[in-house]
């Protein structure tokens, strides 16, 4: 096993109305040394928006704003921007998010060339009923009976609006892949991944289409003990000289609820559907008080990353309540990944 140092909490909730019940799982952009943190900041009430805090190195916040970067402002997210990612592809920041309007969670976008202004694209994931989702997705194949479980959240006495299908965890990869820009997406209970050439393609027919064939697009789905309930992305995928490290969270279920566990595996850096490995094991799994006892217990929910020298730093939603950070070597992390791949000749994996 690897040795993971948990570096503390850097981030707490203030008395600003707009973050004054919790800050969590943010999006990290490192630029040499400077970390810039996109953060969910949520007020009273269970509304949040996006606030910004800028590091020096990869622990020291030497800069915070005092008011939102994004807050909702459409009625598709009038209840919460959250869970912010960013990656940079090409000369364009992806900044992207769950929108939330009090009855869906659907994955949106906002794109940036300066991280100053930011441009909403919208909802880019699919928009469809359980039903919609489920005709179409059985057309080919049986689906895992626990995606209808864990959609049982619909509320059949919802007036305001139509239930959706909940796609949260929208991930961009920070590179084309032969040309096509690549992000996961979570529906509970696995990890998709999809690709287009230009995000103009993500409409009506694009997701008929891939959800004709999920079983296709299907990344990562529960093997081990610790991710046994489901799993979900956490940071964007980070480029190797052996492959894509993804590192994302896994969930099991107890008599106490639900425990958040950090994960990482390995993917094929030209095909990236191509698992070549995971550890059996938690990277690092809620052991401190402050992982512990918050707004939802037992949760480390890693969301972005920084690297200084072989030091991987993972920022990460520390039970629904504070930003932590937890260290590791990133050598010894893939030496460890490379342990585990079956499906190629270790021979033939060089890592220095």
């Amino acid at each position: 096993m690897i040795t993971v140092k948990k570096e503390g909490i850097i981030l707490e909730h203030t008395n600003f109305s707009f973050e004054n019940n919790g800050v969590l799982n943010p999006g990290v952009l490192q630029d040499g040394n400077t970390v810039h943190i996109f953060y969910r900041a949520v007020k009273k009430g269970n509304y949040s928006s996006i606030g910004y805090c800028r590091l020096n190195g990869p622990l020291q916040v030497v800069e915070r704003s005092t008011k939102p970067l994004l807050s909702p402002n459409f009625d598709y997210e009038s209840h919460g921007v959250e869970d912010p990612r960013i990656t940079k592809i090409d000369e364009l920041y992806y900044l992207s998010y769950t929108a939330y309007d009090g009855t869906n969670a659907l994955g949106a976008l906002a794109t940036s060339s300066d991280l100053k202004y930011f441009e909403r694209k919208g909802i880019i994931t699919p928009l469809v009923t359980y039903d919609e989702f489920k005709n179409l997705a059985e057309c080919n194949t049986d689906l895992n009976i626990k995606y209808q479980r864990f959609h049982n959240h619909i509320t059949e006495n919802n007036k305001v609006r139509q239930n959706l299908l909940w796609n949260k965890n929208l991930i961009f990869f920070p590179r084309r892949i032969n040309k096509k820009i690549y992000f996961l997406h979570r529906i509970r209970p696995d990890i998709q991944l999809a690709s287009v050439n230009k995000i103009e393609e993500l409409g009506k027919a694009y997701w008929e289409n891939y959800l004709l064939h999920l079983h296709e697009h299907i990344l990562l789905s529960s093997k081990y003990e610790h991710e046994i309930s489901y799993v979900g992305g956490g940071c964007p995928p980070i480029e190797t000289e052996v492959g894509w490290l993804l590192i994302y969270h896994g969930v099991y279920d107890t008599k106490n609820g639900y425990v958040y566990t950090a994960c990482a595996a390995l993917l094929d850096l030209q095909d990236p559907h191509i698992e070549l490995a995971r550890l059996p094991y938690p990277l690092f799994k809620p052991e401190l008080d402050w992982e512990l006892i918050g707004e939802v217990n037992n949760v480390v929910f890693p969301t972005g990353t920084s690297l200084f020298e072989d030091t991987l730093y993972i920022y990460y939603g520390a039970a629904d309540k504070c930003i932590a950070v937890a260290s590791v070597s990133l050598k010894a992390l893939i030496n460890e990944l490379k342990n585990q791949i079956t499906t190629y000749e270790k021979s033939t994996w060089q890592y220095c």
